[in-house]
């Protein structure tokens, strides 16, 4: 370790900055935030700096550096073309044991400046000691995406109730266990999605139970999260973080298995989809499930493949949540419709091919009674059948019947936007031949619409969207 990581206090205190170059006007920015008076020597300012200046945020000299300007200052930051003086600089502050920074010198440094996200009072800082700021702004951008600004309210929630916490509980063996129940409690979630006020009130409530020494009823809750169609990184950010949060998870046969990896490795994970005798979980045994994890206090996702609410039976879930009086919340995924069609090449909608998309489920009716055919053979549409490979004849045969011409292009997307996905192209006409001669099996989407001829035109042009393992 290069660097001893150490947030220094400035707020109140004087820096001084030699130089006008551009290369200080982040840094200078960074001091003004965490409350620093700043002094410029410089003969020349940048536009940025003079920008300071003149909103009266800095105070600019343009006499010449001494060693006598160290004596007020705290911390001294440099950026010259003239190297001599970026030397006589340094040399003063190290006698003077004043930490000094060089920009793009970090053999000069008695400090460096990393790269900040800041959810104050939350802050995280990155670097890479001065190898590589190309790869510091990388990660700094991606921890920006992941961490949401509530995070900063979130830390200032807990530091309102940690000196009651500390009253109570003696041992700091005793807090730490408190806490980090908390941070896996559905208290945190509730915050991060906007109930701020509602989890203030369960944090008291929390601490009010250990303040009585009794054991009274957590709150729990329950999360509907879309899985995607199958490429973790589909996952949206609110995914991921409640899957890596869960005290447990309940998931189907379409959920992924790289993804249940990003769980904790104590979370309980429950299986609810195809048994070996090839029945599914009832869905009234799923729903109660759901409501007894709740109320044991548990944070509970329930991990759907794609969208729970696109063909995921997510509204029958969340009823009997609300009639049962459980916190819950949705989380919308990627659905297969567009994950796959995307990977697959194959454009939904086109202004010379389709103006319009309908999505329905294969689960049909023996007679194919349950669909509004004439529906579904409008010109200019695609149409996706999710869940329709048990029933291909019928789906062929009515659309056929219908009026859609036989010779109507349709794609099967098998295993979508996995690295086993494969794609296979026809006509409405030879749909069954086709899943029967390939041995098709789920899950698998249909696409049938003359979109469908822009997936051959895309392969040969070099098309590939990099698929998971």
């Amino acid at each position: 370790m290069e660097y001893l990581p150490i947030f220094l206090d400035v707020n109140g205190k004087k820096t001084l900055v030699v130089g006008g170059e551009e290369t200080l006007v982040d840094k200078i920015e960074m001091l003004l935030n965490a409350g620093s008076s700043v002094t410029v020597i410089a003969s020349e300012l940048c536009e940025g700096i003079a920008g300071f200046k003149e909103s009266g945020r800095i105070v600019h000299q343009t006499d010449p550096y001494s060693a006598a300007e160290l004596i007020a200052f705290e911390v001294v930051i440099v950026s010259s073309p003239d190297e001599q003086l970026q030397l006589e600089v340094v040399k003063d502050a190290k006698e003077a044991r004043v930490p000094v920074n060089v920009i793009d010198f970090p053999q000069l440094c008695t400090f460096s400046i990393p790269s900040i996200v800041d959810r104050s009072p939350l802050l995280l800082a990155i670097s890479t000691s001065g190898n590589s700021p190309t790869l510091t702004r990388i990660i700094r951008s991606r921890l920006e995406a992941m961490l949401p600004l509530a995070y900063g309210r979130l830390s200032l929630l807990i530091g309102k109730f940690r000196e009651n916490v500390k009253e109570i509980l003696e041992s700091k063996k005793e807090r730490r266990y408190f806490w980090n129940r908390i941070f896996s409690s559905p208290i945190i979630e509730m915050f991060l999605s906007g109930k701020e006020h509602e989890a203030e009130q369960a944090l008291k409530k929390e601490i009010g139970v250990i303040d009585q020494k009794v054991q009274g009823q957590t709150i729990g809750q329950v999360c509907l999260v879309g899985a995607g169609p199958g490429d973790p990184d589909l996952l949206t950010l609110r995914a991921l973080r409640l899957i890596q949060n869960a005290d447990t998870i309940v998931y189907d046969r379409l959920v992924f298995p790289k993804i249940l990896e990003y769980a904790r490795e104590d979370a309980e994970k429950i299986y609810v989809g195809k048994k070996s005798a090839n029945h599914s979980v009832p869905q009234d045994q799923i729903n109660q499930k759901l409501v007894d994890l709740a109320r044991q206090g548990k944070m509970v996702v329930r991990l759907k493949g794609g969208d729970p609410f696109i063909f995921g039976r997510g509204g029958e879930e969340i009823e009997e949540l609300m009639a049962s009086g459980i916190n819950f919340q949705v989380v919308p995924g990627v659905t297969a419709a567009s994950g796959c069609s995307t990977y697959a090449g194959i454009p939904l909608t086109h202004r010379d091919y389709a103006q319009q998309c309908v999505l329905v489920t294969g689960h049909l009716k023996e007679d194919g009674e349950g669909l509004n055919w004439e529906s579904l053979v409008q010109p200019n549409q695609t149409v996706v059948f999710y869940m329709g490979l048990s029933n291909i004849k019928t789906v062929s045969a009515e659309l056929i019947n219908h009026g859609m011409p036989p010779d109507m292009l349709a794609a099967i997307v098998q295993k979508g936007t996995t690295r086993n996905q494969k794609v296979f192209t026809g006509t409405v006409s030879n749909l069954p031949a086709l899943v029967a001669d390939n041995n098709i099996k789920p899950p698998a989407l249909i696409i049938v619409g003359n979109v469908v001829t822009l997936h051959q035109k895309l392969v040969e042009a070099g098309f590939d969207n990099q698929l998971s393992d």
